[in-house]
């Protein structure tokens, strides 16, 4: 492996035939290697890709986002993969902008690349925009540094992060994994960095399963248990109000 071929992206699909052929091939521009795990979807996701040069897995039944991903990266571990990269099949995650993404991976190789996309406010719903920034600051606060977009799932992780994290995945969890592997990406010493990236909402896209209340409350309720473990770790809340991880200007990232 060299180069992009390093990288393996990994996209969790449940019940994204309006748009999932569409991202693939999108992302087949600029991956070698593309694994798309289905959640058990009940439409026809699956068929879309039948035809198209992809790892494909399959789980019997929904088991959430975080199942999707995880097993999704234990895969692009076993196909030697240096680093991983994860975007969504709802159409929210331009491929065009996974160049920018790698090109940051390549010269920031002991971080963890989030895909930011609170700069562009008008282009997230109001109820999502807040909820984020309600997040940013618990999550940063636990694993003390800034962070700018919590809630992306538009990453690249260093392989070795994933080796060295373990978790306890549950369907009622899926949209905690991914504030969670931050604080764990900290502990094991693998800081943020945060790339400035579109994002959009396809019409013909299906129902958002992120429910920006509940969902929320259960990362403030696992955030507070590791802050509560940690004496609160005051040290964290300075550092997370006194750093910046962000790569801007944008422009300085050029394809790769």
């Amino acid at each position: 492996m060299n180069g992009r071929d390093e990288y393996i992206l990994v996209i969790p699909a449940y019940n994204e035939s309006a748009t999932i052929r569409e991202v693939v091939q999108g992302a087949l521009r600029h991956f070698d290697t593309v694994v798309v795990v289905d959640d058990g979807s009940s439409d026809d996701t699956l068929e879309k890709l039948l035809d198209l040069p992809v790892t494909l897995r399959q789980h019997p039944e929904n088991l959430g986002k975080a199942a999707s991903l995880w097993n999704g990266m234990q895969v692009a571990l076993k196909l030697g993969a240096k680093g991983i990269v994860t975007m969504d099949g709802d159409g929210q995650h331009d491929p065009a902008d996974l160049p920018q993404l790698l090109m940051a991976a390549q010269i920031h190789p002991d971080r963890l690349v989030i895909g930011s996309r609170l700069w562009n406010r008008d282009a997230i719903p109001k109820a999502r925009y807040h909820a984020n920034r309600f997040a940013n600051f618990w999550i940063a606060w636990a694993s003390g540094q800034a962070i700018e977009d919590s809630q992306s799932g538009f990453r690249v992780y260093p392989a070795q992060l994933i080796r060295l994290c373990q978790f306890k995945l549950s369907r009622d969890r899926s949209f905690v994994f991914e504030s969670e592997i931050i604080i764990e990406a900290a502990r094991h010493q693998f800081l943020c960095a945060f790339q400035p990236v579109q994002t959009t909402y396809p019409k013909n896209a299906r129902p958002s399963h992120f429910r920006p209340v509940k969902d929320i409350v259960r990362i403030t309720r696992m955030v507070f248990w590791r802050l509560f473990i940690r004496g609160f770790f005051l040290s964290g809340l300075w550092r997370s109000l006194s750093g910046n991880q962000s790569l801007k200007p944008r422009k300085t990232l050029d394809v790769c």
